[in-house]
């Protein structure tokens, strides 16, 4: 019997915001960001959120990105999210995927997370709120501190790939899977499987997707209508390698 699965894109379909902007706060109370690099990054979420961005620039950003982790000790990210995930994490996600796992896992389906987002953060929030694991991007690891050099980018070509190596490793059958994602970006990923659905799509999906049937959704409901946020006003946003592409801009300009 085919092994089945879903796979969730995390940010803008699991959660209603970038991962990294919620955990900006956490990064600048630990000293890894400044003031100004949460103002830049803050209007890079503008510009990506208004216009969107390519591919290749959100790769290259995010590896770029990666950069910044370097010499940071693992434990030390581990614990950040740990201490960020009541706070900051959890009050962002929303009802309607959760309800969508629970008829997968119904039908004897395994869920999966997969994002661009750093595999220290993606895998204890897939975790927490019940999926089977999680797919991120990967950062290389010596001596137990990141080195700041990509070993996997889940963007683009690179989310797909990983999800047929995730596949390939545990019996899973792509062709009667599922994917959920919210961007053009990750079309490759939602091709990969032989039942993609666009979820709050941005332009550029919404047409491939009505061009295509593909189903259409809208999550709008926090899972978490009562729980406070610790949110910093105006300026929370950072790029790292969680996977906001201001760096590329900062990078290009230098």
């Amino acid at each position: 019997m085919a092994v089945r699965a879903a796979f969730f894109d995390l940010d803008r379909t699991l959660i209603r915001r970038s991962s990294a902007l919620a955990l900006a706060g956490s990064f600048q109370e630990r000293g890894l960001i400044g003031r100004k690099q949460l103002a830049k990054a803050a209007a890079w979420q503008v510009f990506f959120a208004a216009r969107g961005a390519g591919a290749d620039t959100v790769r290259k950003a995010a590896e770029d990105g990666l950069m910044l982790l370097e010499g940071m000790e693992v434990e030390e990210m581990r614990a950040l999210v740990a201490d960020a995930m009541e706070p900051a994490l959890r009050p962002l996600v929303y009802r309607e995927p959760l309800d969508l796992v629970a008829r997968h896992r119904e039908r004897g389906e395994r869920v999966y997370v997969v994002s661009a987002t750093v595999q220290e953060i993606v895998e204890p929030l897939a975790l927490e709120l019940g999926f089977d694991g999680a797919l991120g991007s990967l950062c290389e690891i010596a001596d137990g501190r990141y080195t700041g050099r990509s070993l996997r980018a889940c963007h683009a070509e690179g989310k797909a790939e990983a999800v047929r190596g995730l596949a390939a490793d545990e019996g899973i059958d792509l062709a009667v899977s599922t994917a959920y994602s919210d961007s053009h970006t990750d079309l490759p990923f939602l091709e990969v499987v032989g039942n993609p659905v666009a979820v709050n799509p941005d332009r550029e999906l919404r047409r491939v997707a009505q061009a295509r049937g593909w189903p259409i959704l809208t999550f709008s409901e926090p899972l978490y209508p009562v729980a406070r946020r610790r949110l910093r006003p105006a300026l929370i946003g950072v790029p790292l390698a969680l996977g906001a592409a201001v760096w590329a801009v900062r990078r290009r300009a230098a």
